[in-house]
C-alpha cells in the first residue's frame, strides 16, 4: 500500500501517456497514409528507334503517312473508325430530340469560337489529318492521316492552316523520333482548344505538360502519361468530352484503377454515395495557369480599345480569366442535356448548351466539381437560334469585322438561315473536372464543404440543410 502511494502520481502521469497515446491513435487512424490499392498499373515500354527507317529528306506530311503505312497496314483504317478523326459520336438520342443524330465537333456549336462550320482555317489545326478545309474533305483517304501530331517527340512539330504541317517544320527529323504519346501531344489540343492556354478546360494546361505533384498526383508523383488512363485500342482513346457528347459510353472512371471503397475511414467511404471522387481530390482547377470563365462577343470589333490576351482581343471580344478556381457543384449521372443548331432559344434566360442530367433523386448521379463558362454570342432574333458566324478565313470577321456578313457566310456553311437581324444572349457551358487530382493531403476536409463557410450550396442540391444535420442522407 505504501508502494502505491508513494508511486500514485507516477502511475497516473504513465496512465495520461497511455490514454493520450491512444487517444492519438484513433483520431489519426482514419487520416493515416493508406496503401495504393489499384485494380490496374499502367505499363510502359521503350519505343523503337525509327531513324534508320527515314534515311531521305522527306518532302510532304503525306509521304510520312505513306511510309508509316508500309509497316503499320491497319493503323490509318483504325484511326479513321474514331471520333477523333470523325469529329463525330456513335448514332444517339438526344433528349428533346425524336430521331437519333450522330453529334460531334463537326457539326456542333459552342460557346467559345462557337462553330467550326466556315472556320476550318483554325479549327483543323487539331484534327489529325491534312488539308480539311471544307466539306470535299476525304475522310476516307488514309494519306489523309497525320500520324506525327500524335507520335511527335521532338516538340517542333506544329501544325498550320487546315492541320497541314508548314514548311519549317522537319519532317525527317519528326519521323526519325515519333515514339508513343506523351502529355505534351495530347495537350497540343486539348489544353489549348479554343484558341489558348486554357481557355476551355480548366484542369488541363501546360502544367500538366511537366507537373509537380501538387499539379497533378498521377502525372507529376506517378509520371502517368494520358494514355494509362484514356487506354487505347487500335487508335480508339477511351474516353468522353462532354462538351460534345451526351452519353456515358467509353468514360473513364476512377474505379478503373483503384478499387471500389478506397478509404480506411468508414464515414469518408459513405460519401462516396453521393459524392465523385473529383469532388474531394480536386479542390480547385487552374492552380498555375488561369482559365477563360466569361467571354463577350458583343464587346468584339473595338480598335481602340487596348488588348490583352486575357482581358481583350478586337477579334473576340472581352474576357475574364481566374485561377485557383473553386468548382461548381452540381448533380451528374454521366449524361448531358444538349443544344443543337437550329433549337429554339429564349434570349431572356440563359442558354445552356449543354446541362448536367441528373439530381438529388437520382440513384446514378452523384456531385460533381464543374468549370462553368458563361458568354454572350449571337442568336437570330427572329428566328430564336444561336447563330453560327463565319470567323477565319478570307471575309470571316476576324479580316471584315462586319457581323452581318460573317453570319451571311456561317448560314451558308452551316445550312441554317439568316433572317438579317441578330443580337446577343447569354449561355452556359459546363466542363466536367477531372484532372489536377491533389495529393490527398490536399483534399477536401470536413470544414470545407459543411458548415456555415462551407463552399457546397445543399440548398441549391436539394437538401434541405447541411446534410451533416440529418445523418448524410439525400432527401
Amino acid at each position: 500500500m505504501n508502494f502505491l502511494k508513494r508511486h500514485a502520481v507516477s502511475f497516473f502521469v504513465v496512465g495520461m501517456v497511455f490514454s493520450i497515446l491512444a487517444a492519438a491513435l484513433i483520431f489519426t487512424s482514419g487520416h493515416r497514409e493508406e496503401p495504393l490499392v489499384l485494380k490496374r498499373t499502367p505499363v510502359t515500354r521503350s519505343h523503337l528507334d525509327h531513324t534508320p527507317f527515314f534515311p531521305d529528306k522527306i518532302e510532304g506530311p503525306q509521304d510520312v503517312t505513306r511510309a508509316c503505312l508500309k509497316c503499320h497496314a491497319e493503323a490509318a483504317d483504325d484511326l479513321m473508325k474514331t471520333s477523333h478523326w470523325q469529329w463525330l459520336g456513335a448514332e444517339t438520342i438526344i433528349p428533346g430530340h425524336e430521331e437519333p443524330m450522330r453529334i460531334g465537333k463537326k457539326n456542333l456549336i459552342n460557346n467559345f469560337c462557337i462553330s467550326i462550320a466556315g472556320n476550318q482555317k483554325s479549327c483543323t489545326k487539331c484534327h489529325p489529318g491534312y488539308g480539311w478545309a471544307d466539306d470535299s474533305f476525304d475522310f476516307s483517304n488514309s494519306e489523309n492521316v497525320d500520324c506525327l501530331v500524335c507520335h511527335d517527340t521532338t516538340d517542333a512539330y506544329i501544325k498550320g492552316a487546315y492541320g497541314i504541317p508548314g514548311p519549317e517544320v522537319d519532317l525527317q527529323l519528326t519521323a526519325q523520333k515519333v515514339g508513343s504519346p506523351r502529355r505534351t501531344n495530347c495537350l497540343t489540343c486539348h489544353g489549348y482548344g479554343g484558341g489558348g492556354e486554357g481557355v476551355k478546360h480548366g484542369d488541363m494546361d501546360a502544367s500538366l505538360d511537366n507537373p509537380e505533384r501538387g499539379d497533378d498526383v498521377h502525372m507529376g508523383k506517378h509520371n502517368f502519361m494520358c494514355t494509362d488512363c484514356h487506354i487505347t485500342e487500335k487508335h480508339n482513346i477511351k474516353g468522353r468530352a462532354y462538351s460534345v457528347s451526351v452519353d456515358a459510353r467509353g468514360v473513364v472512371g476512377c474505379t478503373d484503377c483503384h478499387v471500389n471503397v478506397p478509404h480506411r475511414n468508414e464515414r469518408i467511404n459513405d460519401h462516396l454515395a453521393s459524392l465523385a471522387c473529383q469532388t474531394c481530390h480536386i479542390p480547385a482547377f487552374a492552380r498555375r495557369h488561369p482559365t477563360k470563365t466569361k467571354w463577350d462577343w458583343s464587346k468584339a470589333g473595338d480598335g481602340a480599345r487596348p488588348e490583352g490576351a486575357h482581358s481583350y482581343l478586337k477579334i473576340k471580344g472581352e474576357f475574364v480569366y481566374d485561377n485557383n478556381v473553386v468548382p461548381a457543384y452540381v448533380w451528374f449521372n454521366n449524361t448531358m442535356d444538349r443544344y443543337i443548331i437550329g433549337d429554339r432559344m429564349d434570349p431572356a434566360v440563359i442558354t445552356d448548351i449543354n446541362h448536367p442530367r441528373g439530381d438529388i433523386k437520382d440513384p446514378k448521379a452523384k456531385i460533381w466539381p464543374f468549370k462553368i463558362h458563361l458568354t454572350q454570342q449571337p442568336y437570330d432574333v427572329k428566328n430564336r437560334y444561336l447563330l453560327v458566324p463565319t470567323t477565319g478565313g478570307e471575309g470571316g470577321y476576324w479580316q471584315s469585322f462586319d457581323w452581318q456578313k460573317s453570319f451571311e457566310m456561317g448560314a451558308e456553311a452551316s445550312n441554317l438561315p439568316y433572317s438579317g437581324e441578330y443580337g446577343f444572349a447569354e449561355t452556359r457551358m459546363y466542363w466536367p473536372i477531372s484532372h489536377m487530382v491533389a495529393p490527398k493531403d490536399q483534399a477536401l476536409q470536413c470544414g470545407d464543404c459543411h458548415g456555415e463557410r462551407g463552399r457546397m450550396d445543399f440548398k441549391s442540391l436539394g437538401y434541405y440543410q447541411d446534410p451533416i444535420n440529418i445523418g448524410g442522407r439525400r432527401w
